[in-house]
């Protein structure tokens, strides 16, 4: 096994002093989750260990969505990254009628995959303990044998305007302005619940280059704009141990390649932007994988957008990859996609609300109401 890189041990003895200093002064371990995914022949759970102080605030009532639902307020963006992870504390994870044993990885990450779980599909809890912290349960969704639609999600610029590529916005963006500031794309939620609400029992999975620090922040946007809730595929923040960070793009290629793997019965919908690099990610997956591809859907970037997005160079930049062998829609919102995608058949009809399973953050909204902003529903 290679030495870890310069970086990730420059990073752990800082880690390590912070951890000692703030337990010498009586901090302890708490538990944010993240919502999971699984099929009945396995699942999914994600975690993090942190430290917090003794005595203060736990855990939100709706913590069992990844947190999704906290922070209660909108906080500036910098304080997500603040927090003081707890590495290889020991953790049991709750599944049913059994428990698996795990420790978190340097980062304070649990990313735990547990089978024969006995779980039925659609939504279900486990609970997750660290050792001396209170259990927290996280949602997991359960995938039926007999789901054969998925739908999977880039998140920055295809539901959220963000601008983030651009490093002197994206750190604007990222650590300054309050999570609340960023708007949803226009028509991309009813597009999502309209495909849904067609395939009953479907995972939507969100895969981003994002941060898992921004988990909570991200999910409660989703839940508050109206899109339904689903995994969140982030990456950690910093040095990792082959470099100064990870690659954006190896982990979207290994994201997909996993989600193939584990559903090999599911085609997915992918859904990204022209931003960046959706359109060759997408055609690189199609290209290995297109039996297990229904279509791509290209979010088209504004001028400004796209100038935000490359700076002046966006005249020199390479036209995008040709994807042949599925169909693929490309339009600037996601009313124009849903009506692309309808007049290709590629939607079907809407199954009545009594059979679908519930999900959470999206009781009571019907398919073809648009969502409110997030300012508008407060908080």
């Amino acid at each position: 096994m290679s030495r870890p890189h310069a970086a990730a041990l420059i990073e752990d003895a800082v880690n390590a002093q912070v951890e000692r200093v703030l337990r010498g002064r009586g901090w302890g371990n708490r538990v944010i989750t993240h919502i999971g995914y699984g099929s009945t022949s396995f699942v999914r759970v994600f975690a993090r260990v942190v430290l917090g102080r003794r005595g203060a605030a736990g855990p939100p009532e709706r913590q069992d969505a990844t947190g999704a639902l906290a922070p209660s307020e909108s906080e500036r963006g910098w304080r997500v990254f603040v927090q003081a992870k707890a590495s290889h504390v020991p953790v049991t994870v709750t599944i049913g009628e059994r428990e698996i044993y795990a420790r978190s990885d340097r980062g304070g990450y649990i990313d735990l995959v547990a089978t024969d779980h006995g779980l039925p599909p659609g939504w279900q809890q486990v609970v997750v303990r660290a050792q001396n912290a209170d259990p927290v349960a996280a949602d997991v969704f359960i995938v039926g044998d007999d789901v054969t639609f998925g739908l999977v999600s880039d998140i920055d610029d295809t539901v959220i305007t963000t601008s983030l590529p651009r490093p002197l916005i994206a750190a604007w963006n990222t650590f300054v302005r309050r999570g609340n500031s960023r708007h949803a794309v226009s028509g991309m939620a009813p597009m999502y619940r309209r495909l849904l609400s067609a395939h009953p029992g479907a995972p939507t999975v969100y895969v981003s280059t994002g941060a898992w620090n921004t988990a909570p922040t991200l999910t409660r946007f989703l839940a508050e704009g109206g899109y339904p809730l689903g995994p969140l595929l982030l990456t950690d923040w910093g040095p990792t141990n082959t470099g100064w960070f990870r690659s954006g793009l190896a982990h979207k290629r290994q994201c997909l390649d996993r989600l193939a793997r584990d559903f090999p019965g599911i085609r997915w919908l992918l859904v990204g932007d022209d931003g960046q690099h959706d359109p060759s990610i997408y055609a690189d997956f199609v290209e290995a994988r297109p039996d297990v591809v229904e279509a791509v859907c290209i979010r088209q970037l504004s001028p400004t957008e796209q100038v935000l997005a490359h700076g002046l160079q966006l005249i020199d930049l390479p036209s995008r990859p040709a994807i042949r062998s599925v169909p693929t829609y490309t339009a600037p919102d996601g009313h124009t996609l849903l009506r692309l995608l309808d007049e290709a058949g590629s939607v079907g009809p809407p199954v009545a609300a009594a059979e679908q399973p519930s999900r959470p953050g999206l009781e009571g909204v019907r398919p073809d109401v648009a969502p409110r902003h997030p300012r508008d529903l407060g908080g």
